[in-house]
């Protein structure tokens, strides 16, 4: 039961369903995140981190980045589901809307100057 709380808490916060919800798209790095969020990236990084502890994301170093991407687990069946159901849920959000908009500008070449 401890692991459902803490996927309840970690998907509790605003900040961490819009993670999510760019995730569905597809993956980011930290850069990314935190442009589009408009947080501080130590903000954004305790926010990862947290989705990383309850197996909700995973991550990949990809060249320069560490790329953050939703985290399949079908060994937890309940995550999945949430997970899939989240596809369909909150998408008129105006921030939601906003965030995805801005998604589709985003270039990590440029965001992080690597």
């Amino acid at each position: 039961m401890e692991k459902l709380v803490n996927i309840f808490k970690a998907l509790g916060d605003k900040n961490r369903m819009r993670i999510v919800k760019m995730l569905q798209q597809k993956p980011l790095c930290v850069c990314e995140i935190t442009a589009i969020l408009q947080l501080a990236p130590s903000t954004v990084s305790k926010h990862l981190s947290i989705l990383n502890n309850t197996e909700i994301i995973g991550s990949i170093k990809d060249g320069k980045w560490v790329e953050y991407h939703l985290q399949p687990n079908k060994k937890n069946v309940f995550l999945s589901g949430i997970l899939l159901l989240i596809t369909y849920w909150i998408n008129d959000d105006e921030k939601i809307k906003s965030d995805l908009q801005k998604l589709e500008t985003t270039n990590k070449d440029e965001l992080c100057n690597v």
